[in-house]
C-alpha cells in the first residue's frame, strides 16, 4: 500500500526551548526524500514524534492520515532505525532480531529473510559487540524490514559508513522505493545523500527552510564551470542553444567557463555527440547552497 507522511504544524518545546516550530512538509510514496540539517536542527526529535516516542507541543505527524499509535499493524506500515548503536553486545544478530520479532507478533522465518536482504548471514551468529559500524547499521536495517513494512525511517543510516557501505544503503533504498513504498532518511551532510534522494527537507534551527525536489533545490544555485572539450566550438553552440552563458576561459587551448554545473554540461555534451577532457566546478555546488541555507560552515 502507498503511504504518504504528512507533518502539519508541528511544535516541539521542551520548557523555554523550541526543539521544532511550525513545521510542515509531506513524503511521497515511490520517492526517497532527505531530512536535512546540521545537528541540533530538529530532525531526530521530530522523527520521534512521528513515531510517537514523543509528544508533539502542537500540530500532528500522520501516516496515511493516522499517527502512529493508531495504525491497525504499526510494523506492517512502518519500519524504523533511529541508533545504530542501541544492541546488547552479547547477543548475535540473529538472537536480536528474533526476540524484536516475537516482541512484535511476527513470524520467526522473517528473521531469516532480512538477513538475507542486508546480506548478514555470514555473521548473523556472532556477536553484535564485535561489529563494526557499518554491520550494525545493516542490523538496525535489517529490525526495520522485519514486518515488510511500507515506509522506512532511518536516521543517519550512512553516518560513518565506509564509501562501499553508503553505496549499497543507496542501492538498497533506491530499489526500495522503486517497489512504490515510501522512505525518509535523515542526515546532516547533504553531500553523503546527495546521489541517494529525490526530494530534500532542509531543517535549520527548527524551522523549515526548503522543501522540494532535489533538482528544484540544484536550480536554486549558480555554478560555474570549467570545461575542457576536443570541439569546444561545437559544444559551445550546443550549451549556448540551451541557455547557458559560455565564455573562453584564460587556461589552454579548448577550455571554457560554463555557467552550468557539470551534470548539465555532460548531458548535453552526451546529446551532441562531443567528447570531454575536463569537468571541473570552480564555486558554487549544492554543498555551498546547504551550509548557506543552514547557516553553517565549511
Amino acid at each position: 500500500m502507498a503511504v504518504t507522511i504528512e507533518i502539519r504544524g508541528v511544535t516541539k518545546r521542551f520548557g523555554e526551548v523550541s526543539a521544532v516550530e511550525d513545521l510542515s512538509f509531506t513524503v511521497q510514496p515511490g520517492r526517497i526524500t532527505g531530512f536535512l540539517g546540521p545537528n541540533g536542527a530538529g530532525k531526530t526529535t521530530t522523527l520521534r514524534i512521528l513515531l510517537g516516542l514523543v509528544a508533539a507541543t502542537a500540530g500532528t505527524a500522520t501516516f496515511n492520515g493516522t499517527r502512529y499509535a493508531e495504525l491497525a499493524s504499526p510494523l506492517g506500515t512502518v519500519g524504523a532505525a533511529l541508533e545504530a548503536a542501541s544492541f546488547h553486545p552479547g547477543r548475535s544478530a540473529r538472537d536480536f532480531l528474533r526476540v524484536q520479532a516475537a516482541g512484535g507478533g511476527i513470524p520467526a522465518e522473517r528473521v531469516g529473510v532480512v538477513l538475507s536482504m542486508v546480506g548478514m548471514n555470514e555473521y548473523a551468529d556472532r556477536r553484535v559487540g564485535g561489529y563494526s559500524l557499518g554491520m550494525r547499521q545493516r542490523l538496525g536495517l535489517a529490525g526495520a524490514l522485519l514486518g515488510d513494512p511500507d515506509v522506512l525511517v532511518l536516521d543517519e543510516p550512512t553516518n560513518g559508513l565506509d564509501p562501499e557501505g553508503i553505496r549499497w544503503t543507496r542501492e538498497f533504498l533506491r530499489a526500495f522505493a522503486a517497489s512504490g513504498r515510501t522512505v525518509l532518511v535523515s542526515s546532516h551532510l547533504l553531500a553523503e545523500v546527495q546521489q541517494m534522494v529525490d526530494d530534500v527537507v532542509v531543517l535549520a534551527r527548527g524551522r523549515l527552510v526548503y522543501s522540494g525536489t532535489l533538482d528544484e533545490l540544484a536550480a536554486q544555485e549558480k555554478v560555474t564551470t570549467r570545461v575542457r572539450a576536443a570541439e569546444p566550438e561545437r559544444l559551445a553552440e550546443a550549451l549556448a542553444a540551451s541557455g547557458v552563458a559560455v565564455r573562453a576561459a584564460n587556461g589552454g587551448a579548448g577550455e571554457l567557463l560554463v555557467d552550468a554545473p557539470p551534470e548539465q554540461i555532460g548531458r548535453a555534451a552526451f546529446a551532441a555527440g562531443l567528447e570531454l577532457h575536463l569537468l571541473a566546478p570552480l564555486a558554487g555546488g549544492l554543498e555551498e547552497l546547504f551550509l548557506r541555507m543552514t547557516g553553517g560552515e565549511r
